[in-house]
């Protein structure tokens, strides 16, 4: 009988709306190799598709080849693990349904999964980080779109179609501001990057109080926690305002699934205090009483590039083994 010979290799792929990194991953969770491209280099899909298929490829070749990968694990927004297709993305420079499971599938000739980039995140987190021996938790990945995963009972819940956790484009604010999902009042239109440098640019045209941010180059949720560190009132006001609103949306999710922890992850995350002292107080004001001091709200340890291509290589190793090259 011919020996079987397992493959001890994935690609991991993270796509956001700036940057798209992808990665081979062995089974004990190294990244071998590396390499990044600007996703909006590419405005059309099908080029998108051929360029990232091509690089791969390239990677792969140059790192074992073909056969040592066993499949491929992609994290996108607005992607549903059911359909295997990102569908009408808010933040990304394509619209509609994509099929990009099918695509890279029939271009490369390897098993690819694709799932949300809030559940890949919460799979990175469950396998490396600080939610791993954890069995209900909820991970908010935060940046310039707004997602969310709980898991309960250790797995993750995906919904009927692939797309629970959607936490982003639950209304906070009856006919509040328009979202890029087309709605209003969404959370993400709050707690979301573009939605912190509204907040901010608001409370500037409120009063003619002096602060750093009037003067920044370039206004951002980075910018504006750098000036929060340096003690400017309206920019810490700007994080109190956003954590008011977000500690009152987690405390009604976490009413609803009782989790352990609430991990933020995500770029936006990064405000740290300012961020979390607000959000905190506004969740213990707001959550079911029961639950009050039980909750812990953390901050994720690890790079959010890291995880997102660990939690995709994950991924990877969780669908069925496929290959034209058998």
């Amino acid at each position: 009988m011919e020996e079987y010979q397992i493959k001890t290799k994935v690609v991991g792929v993270d796509i956001s709306n700036e940057m798209t990194t992808y990665a081979i991953v062995d089974i004990r969770g190294n990244i071998l190799a590396e390499e990044s491209f600007l996703t909006s280099d590419y405005q059309d899909v099908n080029n998108y598709v051929t360029a990232l298929s091509d690089k791969i490829v390239k990677l792969v070749e140059a790192n074992g080849g073909y056969e040592t990968i066993r499949s491929i694990g992609v994290s996108s927004p607005s992607a549903s693990p059911v359909s295997g297709c990102i569908e009408n993305a808010a933040n990304l420079p394509w619209k509609g349904i994509v099929p990009l499971s099918a695509m890279l599938r029939d271009r490369i000739g390897l098993a690819v999964g694709l799932s949300n980039d809030a559940h890949v995140s919460a799979l990175g987190e469950f396998t490396f980080g600080c939610a791993h021996g954890m069995k209900n938790f909820i991970i908010l990945s935060m940046g310039v779109g707004l997602g969310s995963c709980f898991f309960s009972a250790g797995s993750d819940h995906q919904g009927h179609n692939g797309y629970a956790g959607e936490f982003g484009h639950t209304c906070v604010v009856s006919h509040g501001r328009k979202c890029g999902c087309g709605q209003e009042g969404c959370l993400e239109a709050y707690a979301g990057a573009a939605g912190i440098i509204n907040t901010a640019k608001e409370l500037m045209a409120e009063s003619d109080a002096p602060s750093m941010m009037r003067s920044l180059e370039k206004l951002s949720p980075r910018t504006i926690k750098e000036c929060c560190d340096v003690g400017d009132e309206m920019a810490i006001e700007v994080y109190k305002r956003t954590g008011e609103i977000l500690g009152l949306a987690l405390a009604n999710y976490a009413s609803i699934v009782d989790p352990e922890a609430i991990i933020l992850t995500g770029g936006i995350s990064r405000a740290g205090k300012w961020l979390l002292d607000p959000t905190c107080e506004a969740f213990e004001k707001h959550v079911f009483g029961n639950l009050r001091g039980k909750v812990k709200i953390l901050i994720s340890k690890l790079d959010n590039r890291e995880r997102d291509v660990l939690g995709a290589s994950a991924l990877a190793w969780s669908v069925a083994e496929y290959s034209l090259f058998k």
